[in-house]
C-alpha cells in the first residue's frame, strides 16, 4: 500500500504546485488516487465503460469546435476516419456517449455556413426547370 500511497502523493504534490487546494481536498485526492492506482495495479474493480452524462456529451459540440470525448482533441468536424482511430464508427460513438442519432458531429458555425451556402446555391430550383429542347432531326432521303 505504501507504494501506491507514494505514487498518489507525487501526483497530488504536482497538482498542488499549479493550483491552490484545501486540506480536505488534498486528503480526499490522495485517498482516491491511492485506491485507484492499487485497483489498476491489481486489476480489481475496473470500470468497463466510462459513464458520461448525455448533456455533457451534447456540450462537446460547440460553436467553433467539436471535442472528441475519446481523446479530448478539438476539431471542426469529427470524421469517421478520426473515430476509426479509436475503433468506433460514428453510430457507435453517438451510442456510447448518449448523443442523439440524428445529431451531426460538426461545429455549429460550420454547419450554419454550409446551410447558408446551400440556400444561396438553390440547387432545388435548377432541377425543376424544364430541359432545353433538343434540335429537330432532319431526314435524309
Amino acid at each position: 500500500m505504501e507504494d501506491y500511497l507514494s505514487e498518489a502523493l507525487k501526483i497530488v504534490k504536482a497538482q498542488a504546485s499549479v493550483r491552490v487546494m484545501a486540506e480536505d481536498e488534498l486528503v480526499a485526492m490522495v485517498k482516491t488516487l491511492a485506491t485507484g492506482i492499487r485497483n489498476i495495479a491489481t486489476g480489481d474493480n475496473l470500470p468497463e465503460t466510462i459513464q458520461i452524462d448525455p448533456a455533457t456529451a451534447q456540450k462537446s459540440i460547440k460553436g467553433k469546435s467539436v471535442t472528441c470525448l475519446e481523446c479530448d482533441k478539438s476539431f471542426k468536424m469529427l470524421t469517421a476516419r478520426h473515430l476509426s482511430s479509436h475503433g468506433l464508427t460514428p453510430t457507435e460513438y453517438k451510442k456510447k456517449y448518449g448523443i442523439k442519432p440524428k445529431t451531426s458531429l460538426i461545429a455549429k458555425s460550420l454547419q450554419r455556413m454550409r446551410k447558408q451556402k446551400m440556400q444561396d446555391m438553390k440547387l432545388w430550383e435548377r432541377r425543376t426547370k424544364t430541359p432545353s429542347k433538343s434540335p429537330k432531326r432532319v431526314k435524309f432521303t
